[in-house]
């Protein structure tokens, strides 16, 4: 099997989504260090505050709004048609989650979720396939371990990863035969600004939610590059998340999502506890 130096070196351009911070800073530093001269292509609303190389380029977007995320794919798709020869590497990874009970949380953050998390991914990937179908290239659709079983307090993001888990996989029978694959990436907790994000309160590790499990976003790039080099359609990170994710995908729906409730219900007793002891000073 390639080594993820071997493969990066049959690719010339590299088009990203979140590439601001975490798992998908992590992606481009880790692709950087291995080859500085490819070109890297990355939307979204914030510009990376590291150096992405002289032929690589930030594009503001926000992919939850339809004519911001055509606009940019239109001169997406004009930056790949003028890249070098060599494959083309799209990494849908954009997304974030919102924490509580759905009757507690704002409709409209919900729906931006769903923009965000399934539209831009489905519409960016369709309207690059032409140049995914001519040059050869990887979709990789950074999904979740929420994705094996439904998560109560996070219902509508998990309910999306679920979609981005199930449509990469499908999508890369679909493109079987071709010069084009597709792969998803199932991260557990990732130390990152996602759970601040999400509105937990007081998140522990720097960003995570449990010490045992929680990965580093670097950690997170180095396995999905490998599993991306070995030519894989599916990597869940870490040995821990891989028991995770078969306990989910395994266990009776109803029952998994009891045992899932619990677990969150008590994780968000804890955050308000945490919150309460912060706020009174004790």
């Amino acid at each position: 099997m390639p080594t993820p130096s071997e493969y990066l070196k049959r690719a010339s351009i590299i088009v990203i989504t979140g590439g601001s911070s975490g798992i998908g800073a992590a992606l481009i530093k880790a692709a950087l260090n291995i080859r500085n001269d490819i070109r890297i292509c990355n939307l979204s609303r914030s510009e990376p505050d590291f150096f992405m190389g002289e032929t690589s380029m930030h594009l503001p977007t926000d992919l939850t709004d339809p004519d911001s995320l055509k606009r940019s794919a239109a001169r997406v798709e004009s930056i790949v048609t003028d890249a070098p020869e060599g494959e083309l590497i799209l990494f849908n990874n954009s997304g974030f989650g919102d924490y509580g009970p759905l009757q507690d949380l704002e409709a409209h953050k919900q729906l931006s979720m769903i923009d965000l998390n399934v539209r831009a991914v489905v519409e960016l990937t369709a309207h690059l396939m032409p140049e995914l179908q001519s040059r050869g290239g990887v979709v990789v659709n950074i999904a979740s371990t929420a994705a094996f079983q439904p998560t109560p307090f996070m219902a509508t993001y998990g309910a999306t990863k679920a979609f981005v888990l199930n449509w990469s996989l499908a999508l890369n029978e679909d493109l079987r035969g071709t010069k084009v694959r597709s792969l998803a990436v199932c991260p557990g907790p990732t130390r990152s600004n996602f759970f601040h994000a999400a509105g937990f309160e007081s998140p522990p590790m720097q960003g995570g939610v449990n010490g045992a499990l929680d990965m580093t976003s670097e950690q997170v790039a180095d396995l999905t590059l490998d599993a991306l080099a070995r030519g894989k359609s599916l990597v869940v990170t870490g040995w821990k998340n891989k028991l995770i994710a078969f306990f989910g995908s395994k266990t009776p729906k109803v029952l998994v999502t009891q045992i899932g409730g619990a677990i969150l219900r008590k994780l968000r007793l804890e955050q308000h506890r945490a919150s309460h002891a912060g706020g009174s000073g004790k």
